[in-house]
């Protein structure tokens, strides 16, 4: 019990952790690694990046100025994300395909062997066996029971099923609102890096005589590397966020599935 409580309180504040560390990391990574000296013209920050390599990259990528520290604070936090749910959902799966588990479940339960359903529940593991487990302690309960009416076994049955799925399912859908929101969020400070970009080019423009073409350019720089940083991170959350809740829904199906068929078989095995 003391270590699931631990295990819960971490993933409460995991998101609480993550995502300071993550931006602090981004705005490391922006002063000392795409900021490095290295990345451009004749070591000066304030200059064109290097002609080539990675190190060009890098200095191209400084240029945009400072949206993008914490536009990198936003990446950062998408990939720790993404693989935080990717080992959930894979260990929610459980050990086998569920429609062979929920099979398996009902060819024991039709034998009449609800502990070897439940030893099958233990071998399985994940969410779905996790909800069949509460059922079946339920239903074999139920078939103990002499003395409630069958509608009400049934309808008992059916409400540890709804417990026990309401455990679950915020297991599963934690985090997600953090994928979906920074979906739109990048999207937001590129656009706001773009305009802070074009405002500099315009200013150089604006200039009596000639423009400064230095500053053109950087503005413009400015502007293109935060519209592409920002819409980068938006397509990789939506993508990932659009992945994870299809999959959960999946997951939702099978606990549903096998709530059925463990309700209708107590229905049509007991009296």
């Amino acid at each position: 019990m003391k270590k699931e409580e631990s295990t819960s309180g971490f993933a409460a504040m995991f998101a609480f952790i993550v995502v300071p560390v993550a931006f602090v990391v981004g705005i490391l990574t922006f002063m000392y690694v795409l900021g490095n000296e290295d990345n451009f013209m004749d070591g000066d920050p304030l200059k064109e990046p290097v002609k080539d390599g990675i190190e060009h990259w890098f200095g191209v990528i400084h240029k945009g100025g400072v949206i993008v520290p914490i536009l990198l604070g936003l990446l950062l936090t998408v990939i720790i994300f993404v693989v935080e749910r990717f080992v959930t959902i894979i260990k929610a799966s459980g050990t086998q395909n569920i429609n062979i588990f929920s099979r398996t479940i009902k060819n024991k339960l039709d034998s009449g062997d609800v502990q070897a359903a439940l030893l099958a529940c233990d071998k399985q593991k994940g969410s779905v066996a996790n909800v069949a487990r509460a059922g079946l302690l339920k239903y074999k309960e139920m078939s103990e029971n002499h003395d409630l009416p069958k509608d009400q076994k049934i309808l008992a049955i059916q409400k540890e099923f709804e417990e026990a799925t309401s455990l679950e399912l915020p297991m599963l859908e934690k985090n997600l609102v953090v994928l979906s929101t920074i979906s739109s969020v990048a999207t937001l400070l590129g656009l706001l890096g773009t305009v802070l970009g074009m405002i500099k080019a315009f200013s150089a423009m604006a200039n009596a005589g000639a423009p400064d073409a230095s500053a053109l350019s950087t503005g413009i720089s400015e502007a293109l590397i935060n519209t592409a940083f920002g819409i980068g991170t938006s397509i990789l959350a939506i993508i990932f966020y659009n992945m994870f809740t299809t999959r959960i829904d999946k997951l939702t199906y099978g606990i549903d599935e096998s709530g059925y068929s463990i309700t209708q078989t107590f229905a049509a095995k007991h009296s």
